[in-house]
């Protein structure tokens, strides 16, 4: 396909368009991960960040988000449900800016907006920005270090690769996630220049002897940093079960990884995927193969490596949040791609931009949901409604013990988890007092996974010995259903006198 040349007096109109349209993007940015802030409880994870934030631990592996909390939104807000999820929306909307310019300098203008555009309207990247912890600055870090370096190396451009170093180490200091697409560069990195120039002629250039030296340095401090971390993180694991500990439900190695790849894809949305994927493909076939080549590799390095671990101990979804560049890359390519193709259309964009509202509308409804409950359990409002009934001495077992304790004045709950026979003792403890025990618990834990024994015995315990007292929680647009039930546990099985 033919290029044509742009006029000057019409590059400046472009580029001025552009900047509006950069403009617009980010003031939507802002209203969707701004709107309704503060609005929800806090989850499981959030506990941990609010405890981490206030008390700061030398050693923890993670340390920039707690240091930012502490030091910098302490010092003027409360960190309350809205004072933590500042700066994870502040972090989700300068993405959008940031991720803008380095796909620009990799893809192009139109390309760089496209991806923009569908980034600053995903339903995922809108609930990491609202969610108090530390994604939302671990996407936008692993948005430019990679591609700094890589460009470095490409264009010999020194402060571009002092610019991806030192957003490496910020972006380690975030989350050990994080080195993860650095694997994948330096996989691109010898296989790119090893094929094209034999070691003893590349070893006479002073860049590359520099560039061998610099990954010497970041693998050695990452094999030191990350190794012992990852020993530590398996064994904590291992002991102490995190998250929703009733929602895990036990299956066969390989479809275990089935499952794992296919929760990444659906927060994503399979179009979304898709599009990313399809859009890679195409800059390899013809536009920049060595930079298809790179996406790649730093998509399937991060995704084998937590593939192969999650044989070993359960992996989030969340460590593959470094992944998530490559795919609005992809899909903004494919989406130029589109616009640049004489479809006998008038504006040619305009096929481009109906496929871009038809991938917006595939997450619509999680997006619309995520402003109905935050895509969280409300242990704050079950917590508040038990203040009301329960009475002295009365027990709870929780789901999430950390939240319902962070919410009940003067009580302290206690993890559920499932085993029949535990809650049978602290019955029987409480039959003489006449107190009573109380379950909060998610609403999948007694309907679903009755594959799993232990917990189709647990459902069997409540249903004999408890009766439900209240249900918190909103209808959603989509599949997800994030309803708390709680149950009220006399001392004496219900229906004997």
């Amino acid at each position: 396909m033919a290029l044509g040349v742009t006029a000057p007096a019409e590059r400046s109109d472009r580029s001025g368009t552009h900047t509006a349209l950069l403009l617009g993007i980010i003031a939507l940015a802002i209203v969707l991960r701004f709107w309704r802030l503060g609005d929800w409880g806090f989850d499981s994870d959030e506990i941990f960040m609010l405890r981490d934030s206030i008390d700061i631990r030398p050693r923890n592996p993670r340390p920039l988000m707690y240091l930012l909390n502490h030091y910098l939104v302490g010092s003027f807000l409360p960190l309350n449900e809205f004072g933590l999820r500042v700066l994870p929306a502040l972090f989700g909307v300068l993405g959008i800016p940031v991720f803008y310019l380095v796909a620009r300098r990799l893809v192009g203008a139109r390309a760089a907006l496209f991806g923009a555009f569908l980034l600053a309207t995903s339903g995922l990247h809108v609930y990491y920005s609202q969610f108090a912890r530390y994604w939302t600055l671990v996407f936008m870090l692993c948005a430019v270090y990679p591609y700094a370096i890589y460009l470095g190396f490409r264009e010999r451009n020194r402060p571009l690769l002092l610019l991806g170093i030192a957003t490496a180490g910020l972006a380690a200091l975030a989350h050990p996630a994080s080195v993860l697409p650095a694997g994948g560069l330096a996989i691109w990195l010898l296989a790119t220049y090893a094929r094209r120039t034999r070691p003893e002629r590349l070893w006479r250039e002073r860049s590359v002897r520099w560039g061998l030296l610099v990954l010497v340095i970041l693998a050695a401090a990452a094999g030191v940093r990350f190794i012992p971390l990852l020993r530590a993180w398996i064994v904590q694991r291992d002991t102490i079960p995190r998250g929703e500990f009733l929602l895990h439900l036990p299956v066969t190695p390989g479809v275990k990884q089935a499952l794992y790849l296919s929760a990444y894809v659906e927060s994503l949305s399979l179009a979304l995927a898709l599009t990313g994927i399809l859009g890679i493909y195409l800059l390899w076939q013809r536009r920049d193969r060595s930079l298809a080549v790179l996406l790649a590799c730093m998509f399937i390095f991060p995704v084998a490596f937590l593939v192969l671990l999650s044989f070993r101990t359960p992996v989030s979804t969340f460590y593959l949040v470094p992944t998530l560049p490559i795919m609005f890359i992809g899909a903004g390519v494919l989406l130029d791609h589109l616009a640049s193709v004489h479809w006998g259309l008038r504006p040619r964009w305009l096929l481009s931009f109906v496929l871009a509202v038809l991938i917006i509308a595939a997450g619509a409804p999680t997006l619309i949901s995520q402003y109905r409950d935050g895509r969280r359990y409300d242990f704050r409002g079950a917590a508040q409604w038990l203040q009301k009934r329960m009475a002295p001495g009365d027990v709870i077992y929780s789901d999430q013990a950390e939240v319902t304790t962070h919410y009940l004045a003067g009580a302290q709950a206690q993890r559920l988890v499932a085993d029949p026979q535990l809650l049978t003792q602290s019955v029987r403890r409480l039959k003489q007092s006449g107190a009573s025990l109380w379950i909060i618990a998610p609403y999948s834990a007694q309907g679903g996974h009755r594959t799993n024994p232990r917990l189709g015995g647990l459902k069997a315990w409540i249903y004999d010995n408890c009766r439900l007292r209240h249900v918190v929680g909103v209808a959603r647009l989509d599949f997800r259903v994030n309803e708390l039930q709680v149950y009220q546990c006399p001392g004496r099985p219900i229906g004997t006198s």
